[in-house]
């Protein structure tokens, strides 16, 4: 069987992209974590760690600074088709995001791109409930403080 090829797809802007130079370090039954460089150079970020939560629908990712500090953890609400034939998983970010700071500030992101990508019939009711409900499901997590159980996937392997 070929090596599982990771695709990111993004419904605003549409585009579907094969993360091709992320690495796989780690792979479970229910999830999958890679470590990375960002595409495209940034001033505020260079390179982070990912950990696909393939049940949750959530994908938690670390983003550091150039110097090796952490800059934030961004939560992706996110959904999957495997496709076994072709090793291949296409992620699809549902738009709302949770971005966690080191200092404990929180902030929900890009709810008015949820709210465009629906009036627009770019997303399904379904999608759009999908989303929703795996977003709650993590603010609940955080709120609970039990986002540490995600966390820990990449904490424990130091990425």
């Amino acid at each position: 069987m070929p090596p599982l090829q990771i695709y990111r797809k993004r419904i605003l802007p549409p585009e579907c992209l094969l993360l091709k130079d992320d690495i796989i370090v780690e792979q479970g039954e229910d999830y999958i974590i890679t470590k990375w460089n960002t595409l495209k150079p940034k001033a505020a970020f260079s390179h982070g760690s990912s950990c696909y939560f393939l049940k949750e629908g959530i994908k938690v990712s670390k983003f550091y600074r150039a110097d090796g500090s952490l800059l934030y953890w961004y939560c992706d609400i996110v959904d999957y088709v495997y496709d076994p034939e072709q090793a291949r998983l296409t992620v699809t970010d549902l738009l709302a995001d949770v971005i966690l700071y080191p200092d404990g500030r929180m902030k929900v992101a890009d709810l008015d791109e949820l709210a465009e990508a629906m009036e627009r019939g770019l997303i399904t009711a379904g999608q759009m409930c999908l989303c929703l409900r795996r977003l709650n499901n993590l603010l609940s997590l955080i709120d609970r403080d039990k986002f540490d159980r995600l966390q820990s996937y990449l904490n424990l392997r130091n990425l």
